[in-house]
Order: structure tokens, then C-alpha cells, then sequence
């Protein structure tokens, strides 16, 4: 797979109740709640963007892309390191959609573990016959060489559990990540393949999809904030571990909330801000 900074591609796609019924089935909630025309939840959207590329154009790592292909820059390994959503309107199940998405950036770095990447993605996504998005994403990720450090050090000083009076502990298992890889036919793997994982990759275990932990966040605030975002922002600092508790932390601000994910040694991996 090659793709190049402007290179782009759009097409259709359905916000089927079937998928509806699977998402909410996957996150332990009636399948049956949810019918055609009630409005989809807000994070639920993530497999209208899901990739339909081949299997024979997948990355060595399984990595299918977003609908385009990521760049080959001799950098092996994938990782995610942040995400900006938007959400403008509201998306109908059994709406038919129109979807874009293009590379928007390729900027070439230097650090102290040698040469890597940081790759912009830009996806849309609208309800047909309107010209303005309902959903708008930018997806970032680093392009690392085989040997970089498998975390980001956070900017800033280190954050405490103990600040946040709002918390939820989770354990994502391997059915979950299956589950959510499914459904968003994603198959990096680093989310499926224990053995690649581990003796590729060097992580101890199956890494939770950062979509995921996007996912079970927006679900933290939708059913015990009751917040419903207007936009979204996350760093991922470093990767969570299936079978190993992830923790919420959440904190209101001035017009947003500001969350943090601990992992199972309540060290941050993930730091979000949710406007409302």
C-alpha cells in the first residue's frame, strides 16, 4: 500500500440498524433499543469509516487504512497518536451517507530514536443530498522505525487518579477488541494477533484499538454524565493492554470536560477533551 499527501477517495455508505444492533449488542446494551430513523448515538459512527481494501493491498502489520493508503516511508510500525472528531448534526439510522477522506499531511521528522512520520488523515462524512458534513475526523499517526519507543511521554508533569471526583474502571477483553475490529473491519494486528503482538511487535498483549478507547469514553459520558459532545479531542500518550484495567478519570471545565484514561498501573495513556 502507497498513498501520497492530496491523494483522496469518497464513496457511499448506509448507518444500517444492523450494525446499530451489533454496536450496542458489543457494548452490552439491548440490540433492539435503537430503530431506523431514531438518531445514532454519538461515537457510534466509527464503521461508516471503516476501510473496504483488499487483502492482498493490507500492510505487512494488517493495517487496512482509512480508505486510503498509507504512505510506504520504510517506517514499519503504525501508531496512533491523536484524533480530532466534530460533530455539526446528527446522523438518522438508515440514513444513506456520503463519505470522503484524504491524506491531508506528510510531515517528516527527526528524533532521537532516528527518522519517523506523522500522518494526517481527514475523513467526512454527511447525510446524502446535504453538502455540509455531519461528521468530520482528523486521525493522526506516527510512522515509526522498528525500534522507537512504544509510548509518547505526555507533556506536561504527571496526573493523579486522586484529582478526578468522576471515575470508571474497565477491563476490555480479547471479544471486545474482537468484536470492535469487526465491526470496523479493521485488521491491524496489534489488536488480533496475540502472537504478532507480542513477538513482532514487543507489547505484552493485544493492544486496545485507540478507536475503542474512543468509543468506551464517549459512552462514559453519554451514560454517566449524560453529556453529549459537540466535539471531540484525544491524545494517545500510550498503548492499554486487553485484559488490563483501564480507568476514566473526568473533570468539568468551562464549556468542556476534560477526561484522562489511566492504565492498569493508573499511569495516563489517554488525554481527551470533550467540548458540549
Amino acid at each position: 500500500m502507497r498513498g501520497n499527501p492530496g491523494e483522496a477517495g469518497e464513496g457511499t455508505v448506509t448507518c444500517g440498524a444492523e450494525n446499530v444492533r451489533r454496536i450496542a449488542a458489543m457494548l452490552d446494551l439491548s440490540p433492539f433499543d435503537l430503530t431506523r430513523e431514531q438518531i445514532l448515538p454519538r461515537g457510534w459512527h466509527f464503521p461508516l469509516f471503516g476501510s473496504h481494501t483488499r487483502r492482498s493491498d493490507l500492510r505487512h502489520d494488517g493495517f487496512p487504512g482509512l480508505g486510503v493508503p498509507m504512505p510506504d516511508l520504510g517506517l514499519p510500525r503504525l501508531v496512533l497518536a491523536g484524533r480530532t472528531v466534530t460533530y455539526d448534526a446528527d446522523l438518522p439510522i438508515g440514513a444513506t451517507c456520503w463519505r470522503r477522506v484524504g491524506i491531508e499531511a506528510v510531515d517528516h521528522r527527526t528524533g532521537a530514536s532516528g527518522a519517523y512520520a506523522i500522518v494526517t488523515i481527514a475523513l467526512q462524512l454527511g447525510v446524502a443530498g446535504q453538502g455540509l458534513p455531519s461528521i468530520t475526523e482528523e486521525t493522526k499517526y506516527f510512522l515509526l522505525g522498528s525500534e522507537t519507543p512504544r509510548t509518547v511521554k505526555p507533556g506536561g508533569g504527571p496526573l493523579s487518579l486522586e484529582r478526578f471526583a468522576l471515575t470508571k474502571a474497565f477491563v476490555p477483553d480479547d471479544t471486545l477488541l474482537f468484536q470492535f475490529s469487526a465491526l470496523g473491519f479493521n485488521s491491524h494486528k496489534i489488536h488480533i494477533d496475540r502472537a504478532y503482538a507480542t513477538d513482532v511487535e514487543g507489547y505484552p498483549d493485544l493492544v486496545v484499538n485507540g478507536g475503542l478507547s474512543t468509543l468506551l469514553l464517549t459512552e462514559f459520558a453519554r451514560n454517566d454524565l449524560g453529556v453529549r459532545p459537540r466535539s471531540l479531542k484525544l491524545k494517545f500518550l500510550a498503548p492499554l493492554f486487553a485484559n488490563r484495567t483501564m480507568t476514566f478519570g473526568a473533570e468539568k471545565g468551562e464549556g468542556a470536560w476534560m477526561f484522562t484514561i489511566f492504565d492498569d498501573q493508573q499511569r495516563p495513556a489517554v488525554e481527551a477533551e470533550m467540548s458540549i
